[in-house]
């Protein structure tokens, strides 16, 4: 179960730091599905965990929306492109720089995450959840509906109605 867990733990955490655009949050959240998991769940088959950890996950982050009644934000993915993901075990000084810095990817790189994050933020929680289990988690459409608690049917509505808005709002910055 503690590989299980180390496993999804990153990625578990920028999905909620995602969503709710608090680290401390989301940290919260992240530890009260994994505790969840191992209180409820650990004597279920190791291919069911990850299904049921993110099924309660997204409860968790529905739960604390409705406490909250916020918009959800999606900084971290800002913060990581940004190199403040010290946890990744990464050390970009390792690297040497052959092309020298190339200051007009940078700022447009900084400008791109800017537009996703403002258009994702955007989105309805329902539709941020089926976009980021579908396109960033790699669930399929039935993993998705199973932890959306909704039908297979809802979550491809969803997550259609995402990308459309995504695609409206980042072609109407171009």
């Amino acid at each position: 179960m503690e590989q299980f867990l180390a496993s999804v733990e990153k990625r578990a955490f920028s999905m909620a730091a995602m969503a709710v655009g608090n680290r401390d949050d989301a940290l919260d959240i992240v530890q009260d599905a994994m505790f969840a998991l191992v209180r409820r769940y650990r004597h279920k088959q190791r291919d069911q965990w990850r299904p049921l950890f993110f099924t309660i996950l997204n409860n968790r982050i529905t739960d604390w929306h409705r406490r909250h009644k916020t918009v959800s934000r999606w900084q971290l993915l800002r913060e990581k492109f940004a190199g403040d993901d010290e946890d990744d075990g990464f050390d970009p000084g390792v690297l040497e720089d052959t092309a020298g810095p190339q200051p007009e990817h940078l700022v447009f790189s900084q400008h791109a995450l800017e537009q996703i994050e403002s258009a994702v933020s955007g989105l309805p929680p329902r539709q941020q959840q089926a976009f980021m289990l579908r396109c960033v988690e790699g669930f399929d459409v039935a993993e998705t509906a199973s932890a959306m608690s909704c039908s297979a049917g809802s979550v491809k509505t969803h997550l259609s109605r995402a990308l459309a808005a995504l695609r409206t709002q980042l072609e109407e910055v171009r």
